[in-house]
């Protein structure tokens, strides 16, 4: 009885120790290598930092656009020049386009 006894009162103080061990090891494993653990963390905030470079790519293009449109509102001759010319002469970046003199 007592030898039953001390055997069932050695595994009973083992039990919750490993039970305990098991799930912070469980927790501490997902928490560094899971899918949302710490080293997901740097794949994450590079992926991040690449989707912030293009929305703010995106937002110069279209401040540049939004400038370009009040231009054409405002009936400047200098960009209605330069779109006739782009439309007329079939200018490629890089072409200089040179006016002839008037006859």
């Amino acid at each position: 009885m007592r030898i039953r006894r001390s055997v069932t009162r050695f595994f009973g103080a083992l039990v919750i120790p490993a039970l305990c061990a098991a799930a912070v090891l469980y927790f501490g494993y997902y928490l560094v290598w899971g899918t949302r653990g710490l080293l997901a963390l740097t794949d994450v905030q590079a992926r991040l930092a690449m989707a912030q470079q293009q929305l703010a790519d995106a937002q110069h293009d279209n401040a540049r656009l939004a400038r370009r449109i009040q231009l054409l509102g405002s009936e400047d001759p200098d960009i209605i020049q330069e779109i006739a010319r782009d439309q007329l002469l079939g200018t490629t970046p890089g072409q200089v386009a040179v006016p002839r003199e008037k006859r």
